[in-house]
This record gives C-alpha cells, structure tokens and sequence, in this order.
C-alpha cells in the first residue's frame, strides 16, 4: 500500500512540474518581444536560487555539501540549468509552438533509452507503450481532427535547436535520477541550479550589451513569477517525482505539458474547447498511467 501511495505522489509531483511549466510557456511567450532567452532564463534562476538558499540553509550541512556527486551535479547544471531554456526559447523565434510541442513529445522515449544505457533502468514493454500512447495524444491534440497538418508542417532551423534542447532534458533527468539515490531532490535541485547560475549570469550579460532588455516593473513582475512558480516549484516538483518514479517514468508525463498548456488556453484565453483535446488528452493521461505503474 506504502508503494502505490508513493507512487500516485510520485505522479502528482510531476504534474504538478509540468502544469507550472505550461504556465512558463503561456507568460514567457508574451514577453517574447521585451527581453531575450538569456536573461529571461538567468532572472528566473536568481530568484529560484534565493528561494533554494533559504530551504537549504535549515537542512543538515551533510545536504549541502557536493562530495563524490560533482560530476553528476555539474552535468545537471550543464544540461537542464544552462542549455535547456535558452535552446527552447532560442527555437521558438524560428519555428511554431505545434512543431517545439511535438518534438518534446519525444522526450519520453529518448529518455527511457538514455536511462538503459546510462543508468541501466529498466526499459520495459509496459514504458514503451505508455510514451507511445502519450506521444500520439500529443499529436491528436495539436492535429486535431485533420492530421495532414504533421505531413505539411514545415521544419526549420528552429526544431533543430529544440530537439537538441529536449536532449538536454532528457539526459538532465537521467542524471537526476542517479544523483538522487545519494541525496534528496531539494540538495540535488539547489546545488546544480548555483553550478549552472554563474555560466548564465556571463552569458546574459553579453546578451544585455547586444540586445537590452526592455524593463518595466511588469517584466520584474514576471521574473518573480517564473523564479518562484516554473524554476523553484518547477524543478523541485520534477526532481522529487524522478526520484519516485525514476526517469523514464517520470519523463512519460512530461507529454502533459501540452495538455495543460491547452486547456489554460481555454480557460484564460478563450480558446475553442474541440473533440481533439479529449481524445489527445485523454491519450496522454493513459500513457502516463501505463508507463508508471509497475
């Protein structure tokens, strides 16, 4: 029973990360045009690094410190802190929010297989029918009713640098889930969002000089937003669940990003409400469950 329970927590924790990720998407696409993917990624982390600060002061000094997990961690920080947000961003000004969602929804799939190799986590039939299941929810949801539109979508330079930013990701929560047999998730988060913080903070500042910010307390307002809701929350929430659930487990629910992602389209901007959003959603939702279980 103890199992079960961990493990329906274990899936609240993730969805819980990509409801507040879905939100990052819905703001970050309306300041698109005021500031750049840089310094929008490297305000977040100030603010999620503060927040990170004050939680991990008050645990054990054993939390805080690095020991044998160094190259683990600064691969978290390399991969998930440092390049996935700036190549997502970066691809999106070249490509459409229908061609980046469905090349994250490959994302359960590449890391699945990167967990067998890297980790040697199970790859179970039951995974691979779930991402499966999931990944063509996503594609319902976005086709809707008339799916020629995954045989004409025009691919670019963009989808490129997204697929390339879906890897990071993947691999970041495979490090992650290794990292975290040794330490807890909050220890695992902090320490590799402040390895990956001064990187960020020398390439946001070249991005100042060649692009500069348009700044107004409504763009301080939405850094705020996105530190505490989308990086702090965000990235705890996701790192607690890897860390139940495991990677690739965990990754399969990564495809409810574009489910919440429509239906607070619905809700907030008045977006039609179709069959596809059931039937897509309903896909994603089943997958999810599938890959999870044991």
């Amino acid at each position: 029973m103890s199992t079960n329970r961990e493990r329906w927590k274990g899936i609240l924790f993730v969805n819980i990360a990509t409801l507040a990720w879905a939100t990052n998407i819905l703001i970050g696409r309306t300041v698109r045009n005021e500031v750049g993917p840089l310094v929008l990624t490297t305000g977040r982390y100030l603010v999620a690094s503060f927040l990170f600060f004050m939680l991990l002061r008050k645990r054990s000094p054993a939390e805080r410190k690095v020991g044998k997990d160094l190259p683990l961690l600064l691969g978290m920080a390399i991969t998930g802190v440092v390049t996935f947000a700036p190549l997502l961003y970066y691809g999106l000004r070249f490509t459409t929010a229908v061609n980046g969602t469905l090349i994250n929804g490959a994302g359960p799939l590449l890391t699945a297989v990167f967990a067998a190799i890297l980790i040697h986590e199970p790859f179970s039939i039951r995974q691979t029918v779930g991402a499966v299941l999931a990944l063509g929810g996503v594609g319902v949801l976005i086709g809707g009713v008339d799916l020629q539109i995954l045989r004409t979508t025009q691919w670019n330079v963009g989808d490129l640098w997204i697929m390339l930013a879906v890897v990071f990701w993947a691999l970041y929560s495979v490090l992650g889930r290794k990292v975290m047999r040794n330490r807890t998730a909050l220890s695992a988060t902090t320490i590799s969002m402040w390895f990956g913080l001064p990187i960020l903070l020398m390439a946001s500042a070249f991005e100042v000089y060649t692009t500069p910010p348009l700044w107004s307390f409504r763009l301080l307002g939405v850094l705020v937003y996105l530190g505490v809701v989308p990086a702090a929350i965000g990235f705890l929430a996701w790192n607690k669940g890897v860390q139940i659930l495991g990677a690739g487990g965990a990754m399969v629910f990564y495809n409810m990003l574009p489910l919440y992602g429509s239906l607070l389209g619905i809700l907030l901007l008045r977006e039609p409400f179709t069959w596809s959003h059931m039937v897509g959603g309903g896909c994603i939702v089943a997958g999810g469950l599938i890959a999870a279980r044991r």
